[in-house]
């Protein structure tokens, strides 16, 4: 695409590095994907920052609602590159993505190629307005742009074969699932048990009364909420004056809370053994926690909790925890003799702290010992309508439309 009058000689280059960068740490592999970047002109997708900032590696924020919370903005570029290669876009595919802005879509443009056909859905028309304007600057008037509420998809020019999301769902869409074509794949940062992963879905069991999808690959990343009538939205509930909170899923309404001020009943303390690089994710152990502990939820801690010694160290994004009406448990670390390794562990408080830190560090240690080291987690999505013994064996939650399945291939 041609979008010389509103490029520059600079911006080219910054493209090209962000690009180079991009490729480097790993997050582009495919050609045609790097390639894409270094075309499409980001920076008048979000025209009121500086050049220098359009190209950084960072999200930029677009929009905030009346109560300061971010509805809209164009996504780090990292985590698109991510998922654009999730999504395996080839020449002549139909695409629809659901959450717009305009940069994605034209990245999609380029992918797709002349023959092929881009979509782009979202709810607000604030950014569906921005996202057309930008589009045509940048060179891209056949990118389709509608204002609609991304649960329902795009029914005008179904079916498609990409179907990519760019905001949080908490569950995924009958009308994406319809919207299939016979091998598509739907990539979608999906929310459960309080953490969100960008799946890649493939399309199963075509030809039967219901259409399942399977995973094919997972990705941690962070996007904002899904708007309109696919919204949903996680339990906080604060402890120990507000310095300390558990993330609860919306299907655990009924989930039981410790008293407030649970944090202040005496510890009890377990310890595992079992030592991550500092450099380690926890995402795969989080998940498996999340599948296996009663009560699961996340604890986050402000800085000053940390410093009072409320609780101990936990990851700034949050840790597994387990909670009761009466009793928490969380999961911590503690320095081993080589600095660049902890030893994992956790801290329970209330009646019932004994077991819950042991059980923890049971689950820390039973994943170490079998799914450590793995290809990590299968996820696969049924519709609600099959009754649940026809569902595979595994961790099941059950959403609005689905049942998911969560299962662990030994490592």
């Amino acid at each position: 695409m041609d979008a010389e009058s509103n490029d520059s000689p600079y911006a080219g280059t910054l493209r090209a590095a962000l690009a180079d960068l991009l490729v480097e740490q790993g997050a582009i592999h495919d050609e045609r994907v790097a390639a894409a970047f270094r075309l499409v002109p980001r920076h008048l997708f979000v025209p009121l920052v500086p050049l220098e900032i359009a190209y950084t590696d960072d999200v930029v924020l677009m929009k905030r609602d009346e109560t300061g919370v971010a509805i809209s903005s164009v996504s780090q570029p990292t985590v698109v590159a991510l998922m654009l290669e999730q999504a395996d876009i080839r020449p002549g595919h139909r695409v629809l993505e659901i959450g717009s802005g305009g940069y994605n879509a034209a990245l999609l443009a380029e992918l797709v190629g002349p023959t092929g056909e881009v979509t782009t859905i979202d709810i607000d028309e604030d950014v569906t307005t921005r996202a057309r304007e930008s589009l045509d600057a940048a060179g891209y008037p056949d990118v389709r742009v509608l204002r609609t509420d991304g649960e329902f998809g795009g029914p005008e020019s179904a079916p498609y074969d990409r179907i990519i999301v760019t905001v949080t769902a908490w569950d995924i869409a009958p009308a994406w699932v319809e919207q299939l074509a016979p091998g598509g794949r739907i990539v979608v940062p999906l929310r459960f048990r309080a953490q969100t992963r960008s799946i890649a879905f493939d399309l199963l069991e075509a030809g039967s009364r219901w259409r399942s999808l399977e995973s094919r690959s997972m990705i941690i990343c962070g996007f904002v909420n899904m708007q309109g009538a696919g919204a949903a939205y996680e339990r906080w509930v604060p402890l120990h004056g507000e310095l300390v909170s558990l993330s609860f899923d919306e299907d655990q309404e009924s989930e039981p809370v410790p008293p407030e001020w649970v944090l202040d009943q005496p510890k009890a303390s377990a310890w595992s053994g079992v030592l991550m690089n500092r450099e380690e994710p926890l995402s795969d152990l989080d998940l498996w926690l999340a599948s296996t502990l009663p009560g699961y939820c996340v604890l986050s801690a402000e800085p000053r909790a940390l410093k009072k010694h409320v609780v101990a160290p936990v990851p700034r994004w949050g840790a597994s925890a387990m909670a009761s009406s009466h009793s928490l448990g969380y999961l911590t670390s503690r320095p081993a003799p080589d600095t660049d390794y902890v030893e994992l562990g956790a801290h329970a408080h209330g009646p019932a702290a004994e077991d819950f830190a042991q059980l923890l560090v049971d689950q820390i240690r039973s994943w170490n010992e079998h799914l450590r080291g793995g290809k990590g987690p299968t996820l696969r999505v049924d519709p609600a309508s099959p009754p649940p013994d026809r569902l595979p064996p595994g961790f099941h939650l059950r959403k609005k439309h689905n049942y998911l399945t969560l299962t662990w291939p030994p490592a």
